[in-house]
């Protein structure tokens, strides 16, 4: 599928929302960004990931839990086809981005990754000046307009501007990891997607910076839709609208993890009334 027609697709919301396991209530914005339905992701013969279907929303943080293991950065690798890029993996079940499904042969998976970026674990910057770090994707991408004004904006949006507009020159491996992280947020959006993916952004930062990203999402979420894998439950239960818990179930003969979708909804519902005793018990550490 063409770029014109993604565009055409991502603008109209998908019309049916469907039940989720232990979904209890959708919220009001009920515009839809991601169905995922019966969604298995192998390696090789080894099932990583079992049966997942969930919904999410426009302009809402979704945070995803659960204990390591359980298929969390499988999970969300599938939204922007990062799995694609390692030889033995494959998906079975559908995801539809906007109606669209991700992976019908037609559609672009580099188009699918300037629409849907994605922030990692570690802060990766190019081994290039701040500017060039913002402007790298424009320029690979045809922007034709004013640069200055992208890679500012950019940098606005990530809440680093004050720190680095007298240093926009400089080589981005000179500033601090929480720096770092935010310019790796401010490149992403500088190239305009319309969902952002965080694969614990937060696990290699102090807590002031942790805070600082933290805010930042709050800020931006109203431009994008944002999914965020988490191992730190306090932060999913401060910065999300709607959290996915998911746990990993053992397979004996082989010594492997498959994970699974215990259950979906409001965050406060997790975390206050979940309706699965797993649920429970993860929140409250009783396990995990």
């Amino acid at each position: 599928m063409d770029s014109t027609a993604l565009r055409e697709q991502r603008q109209t919301p998908h019309p049916e929302v469907h039940a989720e396991v232990g979904h209890q209530e959708a919220p009001a914005n009920r515009d839809v960004v991601f169905e995922t339905r019966d969604l298995s992701v192998f390696y090789g013969e080894f099932r990583a990931v079992r049966d997942v279907s969930l919904t999410i929303y426009r302009n809402h943080i979704t945070a995803l839990i659960g204990p390591s293991g359980c298929g969390k950065t499988t999970f969300i690798r599938c939204l922007n086809r990062m799995n694609d890029l390692i030889e033995t993996a494959r998906v079975e079940g559908e995801i539809k981005y906007h109606g669209v499904n991700l992976y019908d042969k037609k559609v672009d998976a580099v188009e699918v990754r300037r629409r849907i970026g994605m922030v990692f674990q570690k802060p990766n910057p190019f081994p290039k000046s701040i500017y060039d770090n913002i402007a790298f994707g424009p320029k690979i991408s045809g922007f034709k307009g004013n640069m200055d004004e992208l890679v500012e904006q950019s940098l606005q949006k990530a809440a680093l501007w004050d720190e680095v507009k007298d240093r926009l020159k400089e080589s981005a491996m000179g500033l601090s990891g929480g720096q770092q992280q935010r310019l790796c947020i401010a490149r992403c959006v500088a190239v305009q997607p319309d969902v952002i993916l965080m694969d614990e952004p937060c696990s290699a930062l102090d807590p002031i910076a942790t805070g600082r990203i933290e805010d930042l999402m709050q800020d931006i979420k109203e431009e994008y839709s944002i999914v965020i894998v988490t191992h730190n439950m306090q932060q999913a239960a401060r910065v999300s609208d709607m959290t996915a818990f998911f746990t990993a179930e053992v397979n004996e003969q082989q010594d492997r993890r498959t994970g699974v979708l215990v259950e979906y909804d409001k965050t406060e519902n997790i975390f206050q009334t979940p309706t699965d005793e797993r649920t429970e018990n993860y929140v409250t550490g009783r396990f995990g």
